[in-house]
C-alpha cells in the first residue's frame, strides 16, 4: 500500500498506529487518504473490500474518481463538500449515508488535516463502513417495537373494555361478575407490568448498565419457592424433581435476579416441555483463561421434544420462541444477560430424556473481605 507523510504519523509525541505494530490493512474500517492535491495515496484492504475498487486503480487517482460518492439525492459528494476549496475553519465531515456506484449504501466520515489552523488541507482522511451492522440494529429495534405494540394491545384492550363496561353498567352486574372482571383487569395489568420490566432489563443489558446487588443467596430455597408456586397454581407436585447436592458453596448474587432466572427457566420447562421437570443444584467450577473459580451450577431439564439442533444457536437471541404458545421471546435473552452480569455462563442442550436442558453456572461472588 502506498503511503506518504501523514499516514499513521504520530503528532505531538503521541504514538501512531505504525508505532503500535498496526498497519492500515489491520483496521476494520475502510481508510482512504488523499494528499494536498486531492490524489489518493492510501487505500487499505477494507476500502478495497467495501468499494470493490482494486488498489491499483485507486492509488494516484483523484479522490472523486477513486471514490465516486453521491448523496441520497444523487449529488456528487466531493463537488458538494469541496474539502480543498471550502471554508478554512472546517475540520471534517460527520458520518453520513452515501452511495457508491450501483446504489450500494456506505457510512462515510472525513477529517481534514491541516499543517496549521485555517491553513490549506494537507491530508484528507476518509473512513468508510458498511451499513450491515446498523441495518441489523435498526431491524432489531423495529422488531422490538412491533413485538411490544402487539403484546401491549391485547391486555390494554381488555383493561379498557372491562373498566368501561363496569363504569357504564355497574348496577347490572352481580358481585361475582364484577369480581371476575376485576380479576381479569388485574391479571392484564400484571402482564403489562411484566412486559415493561422486560423492556427495562433489555435496555440495561444492551447498554451494559445492568446492576447486580450481591447478597447471600440460598439457591436451594429459591428453587423450592418456585416449585411451590407452580404447584400452588395447579401443577402436580409429582411433575417436579429437585436434587440439591450438598455441600454447596456460599453464593453471593442478586436475589431478585436469581428469582428472575429461575422463573423463566421453570416456566419454559412447564409450558414447552413434558413429563418430569428436574432441577439440580450442585457445586461447580468456572474455568477462566488463567484460573478456576468456585461456583454453583443449576440445571433445569424436562422430558419434552427438546430444542431442534438447528435452533440451539438462536435460543438466547431476542424473539426466539420454542413454540407458538405465547411469550414475547425475550425471556431467555434477559436470562443470559443476567447470568453474564453475574460473571457466569449459561448453556442449552439436550437432556438425558431428550428434552431441553438449561444449565447456568454462577461464580461464588463473595466480597473480598470474605475471601
Amino acid at each position: 500500500m502506498a503511503g506518504g507523510p501523514g499516514i499513521g504519523e504520530p503528532r505531538g509525541g503521541d504514538l501512531g498506529i505504525g508505532d503500535l505494530g498496526i498497519g492500515p490493512d489491520d483496521l476494520p474500517d475502510g481508510l482512504v487518504v488523499a494528499d494536498e492535491t486531492g490524489r489518493v495515496i492510501g487505500f487499505n484492504a477494507a476500502a478495497v473490500r467495501i468499494t470493490a475498487v482494486p488498489l491499483s486503480e485507486a492509488l494516484g487517482e483523484p479522490l472523486e474518481r477513486a471514490l465516486p460518492l453521491e448523496d441520497l439525492k444523487g449529488r456528487r459528494w466531493w463537488a458538494l463538500t469541496d474539502p480543498y476549496g471550502g471554508l478554512a475553519t472546517r475540520v471534517g465531515q460527520p458520518e453520513r449515508n452515501l452511495l457508491l456506484p450501483g446504489g450500494r449504501e456506505v457510512l462515510v466520515s472525513a477529517r481534514y488535516v491541516r499543517t496549521r489552523p485555517t491553513g490549506p488541507v494537507h491530508r484528507l482522511v476518509v473512513s468508510i463502513r458498511g451499513t450491515e451492522a446498523r441495518r441489523r440494529t435498526e431491524r432489531s429495534h423495529a422488531e422490538l417495537i412491533a413485538t411490544v405494540a402487539h403484546e401491549l394491545r391485547s391486555p390494554l384492550t381488555s383493561v379498557k373494555g372491562f373498566t368501561a363496561t363496569l363504569l357504564a353498567k355497574w348496577e347490572r352486574f352481580t358481585d361475582d361478575q364484577k369480581r371476575l372482571m376485576l380479576e381479569t383487569v388485574d391479571a392484564d395489568a400484571n402482564r403489562v407490568t411484566r412486559l415493561i420490566a422486560e423492556l427495562l432489563d433489555i435496555s440495561r443489558i444492551d447498554s451494559g448498565r445492568l446492576e447486580v446487588r450481591r447478597q447471600p443467596v440460598d439457591i436451594g430455597a429459591a428453587v423450592g419457592r418456585h416449585v411451590q408456586a407452580h404447584t400452588a397454581s395447579g401443577q402436580s407436585p409429582d411433575r417436579f424433581l429437585v436434587r440439591i447436592q450438598q455441600p454447596l458453596p456460599d453464593l453471593w448474587a442478586d436475589p431478585d435476579k436469581i428469582d428472575q432466572i429461575l422463573a423463566n427457566l421453570l416456566e419454559n420447562a412447564v409450558r414447552h416441555g413434558e413429563g418430569t421437570v428436574t432441577i439440580e443444584v450442585a457445586a461447580a467450577r468456572l474455568v477462566r483463561a488463567d484460573s478456576e473459580e468456585k461456583g454453583t451450577a443449576v440445571t433445569v431439564c424436562d422430558e419434552g421434544p427438546g430444542i431442534p439442533e438447528e435452533s440451539m444457536s438462536r435460543v438466547f437471541t431476542r424473539f426466539w420462541r420454542g413454540s407458538k404458545r405465547g411469550g414475547t421471546g425475550l425471556g431467555l435473552y434477559i436470562v443470559k444477560g443476567i447470568v453474564e452480569a453475574h460473571g457466569g455462563t449459561i448453556t442449552v442442550g439436550r437432556g438425558p430424556c431428550g428434552g431441553a436442558e438449561f444449565r447456568f453456572t454462577l461464580p461464588v461472588g463473595a466480597p473480598a473481605y470474605l475471601s
